[in-house]
């Protein structure tokens, strides 16, 4: 059942359907260990947490980790090298999981937009507003989440597109990725 959710009530949802996840859990916990051994601060993002909220909410769907993204933002070396050393590292862990990694200090380049600044800044040109949110395991185990526009539009019904990406690409994703399909009750929202 719906409710509006202030984004407080949001962090802790969210945070308790994580914990009682193993296999999110699992995932966050070698992030955690491989974000430790290579010094970058990588966090899970877009479906990982949004799949997760509208499985919860609609009991329509069970979603499974078959795109697992991880994100980091490093100008310093925007090599795909260090993508893919990484993902190396997630895949000895939980060779399991379909670990895509991207440092977001260059995919400014790939979508045409000026230099992001950092992850908050990349995931604001995500595009739909309930993709843009990502989690990781914070130094004492709890959940720190980053969120373009709030942990709480997960929770509204609503797929909406963000005005700061083409209209026609928040479309093509939205037919590609079957959202309305497999959550029949959210509502299309377009600007």
């Amino acid at each position: 059942m719906l409710k509006e959710l202030n984004e407080s009530q949001a962090e802790r949802q969210i945070s308790a359907w994580i914990h009682d996840d193993s296999d999110r859990m699992q995932a966050l916990e070698d992030l955690k260990s491989v974000s430790e051994a290579t010094g970058q601060a990588l966090w899970l993002a877009a479906g990982f947490v949004r799949n997760l909220v509208w499985d919860s909410l609609y009991l329509t769907y069970d979603s499974p980790l078959n795109d697992i993204d991880v994100i980091f933002h490093d100008q310093h070396n925007p090599l795909p090298e260090q993508d893919k050393f990484i993902e190396a590292q997630l895949s000895k862990l939980s060779p399991q999981f379909p670990w895509s990694v991207k440092n977001q200090a260059r995919m400014h380049l790939r979508n045409g937009d000026a230099e992001y600044q950092g992850l908050q800044d990349a995931i604001s040109y995500w595009p739909e507003q309930q993709t843009a949110v990502a989690v990781r395991l914070g130094g004492e185990g709890e959940l720190e989440f980053i969120s373009a526009f709030g942990l709480a539009c997960l929770f509204n019904g609503r797929l909406e597109h963000n005005p700061a990406r083409d209209r026609s690409v928040f479309l093509q994703r939205v037919q590609s990725k079957g959202w309305l399909q497999q959550y029949p009750d959210l509502l299309l929202t377009c600007d």
